[in-house]
């Protein structure tokens, strides 16, 4: 299990008690240290005593982290968690399920529950992925006792993601020049055009103690990775059909932005998405080169719908939802054609 610690010892003092009374022995678990000025040490001494920390040496980023603790992990399947969702009792036996049951899933992610006002609610049961790029937690704010059974999902949430070594190996696991934010989204794209399969596994619980947070800072990420997760991962037939709605939806987003005050972090994020283009045209083609599924049976597993409470109301409205549904139509007709 590898956790990643920026000034998390609080999270991880609720975390970790969760987490030793799951592991089974030669379980490993792998703290790596982002840089904190807290506690990390004497929290983990206190409730994990043979877990290991290794220092990054400063913030070096979510998934040059996260690499970083895998790379030093040694059993066959790997589990990445947040340090702020606690597994709930059973999580440690069902995590481990897929590994060996024949389900021929890839990599899976547990059931992200959240509490809010006293209600046991859904924070993830699997992410749906908009033709757009854009992805959010899906199922947020239902009853936790809807989620119903495990089942194939179209991207995993990165609170609680488990996935074997061999495979994690294979895909060259998350990119370092994410940073942060959509890094489990891509990971799920480039593990489904290899054509694998990903899945919600919702005997495994994690409480993950959310907050979604409206950091100009956060926006920068997100956009830059949403389009870093396109450019690497669209297939050609795929991305050219999709790009008026790619262009309507950046002029639409800059107006957004400058209303929403994070219009500075919207710039930000395409100018380093343009320093980034040499090296993302390069990651794109051996994306591409190993591609297993038809451009037609990629763009089933996306989504027309922006149907989470995260987005505008007018993105939401009936005649926004019959256009995008009739262009995501027509798109796929011509896929298929």
């Amino acid at each position: 299990m590898v956790t990643v610690a920026f000034n998390s010892a609080d999270d991880l003092a609720r975390t970790l008690p969760g987490l030793a009374a799951e592991l089974a022995p030669g379980d490993e678990v792998i703290i790596v240290d982002n840089g904190s000025s807290d506690d990390l040490a004497g929290v983990t001494a206190a409730a994990l005593p043979e877990a290991r920390i290794i220092a990054m040496n400063g913030n070096a980023g979510y998934t040059a982290a996260v690499n970083r603790g895998a790379a030093m992990a040694r059993g066959d399947l790997l589990v990445v968690l947040n340090p702020d969702a606690m597994p709930e009792p059973g999580f440690g036996e069902a995590i481990r399920g897929p590994l060996g049951d024949g389900s021929g899933w890839v990599a899976w992610m547990a059931l992200v529950v959240c509490h809010e006002g006293g209600r046991r609610l859904i924070n993830s049961y699997g992410n749906p992925l908009h033709f757009t790029g854009f992805s959010w937690a899906g199922g947020h704010g239902l009853a936790a006792e809807s989620a119903g059974e495990s089942r194939p999902v179209p991207t995993v949430s990165g609170a609680c993601l488990a996935i074997p070594r061999t495979v994690w190996e294979r895909t060259g696991g998350f990119s370092d020049d994410f940073f942060l934010y959509q890094e489990d989204t891509d990971l799920s794209v480039r593990l489904r055009l290899a054509g694998g399969q990903i899945g919600l596994l919702t005997e495994a619980v994690v409480d993950h103690d959310y907050d979604f947070g409206r950091r100009s800072q956060k926006y920068l990420w997100l956009e830059r990775n949403r389009w870093a997760m396109i450019l690497r991962n669209y297939p050609t037939p795929l991305l050219l059909l999709v790009a008026p709605a790619l262009l309507i939806t950046e002029i639409a987003l800059l107006g957004v932005a400058a209303r929403g005050g994070w219009l500075d972090a919207k710039l930000k994020a395409n100018r380093d998405l343009l320093l980034w283009m040499p090296r993302l045209l390069g990651e794109r083609r051996r994306i591409q080169a190993s591609r297993d599924i038809s451009t037609a049976a990629f763009a089933a597993t996306l989504t027309p719908d922006l149907d989470s409470d995260f987005f505008p109301g007018f993105v939401r409205s009936a005649p926004m939802r019959l256009l995008l549904r009739g262009y995501w139509g027509l798109v796929r007709s011509l896929l298929r054609a």
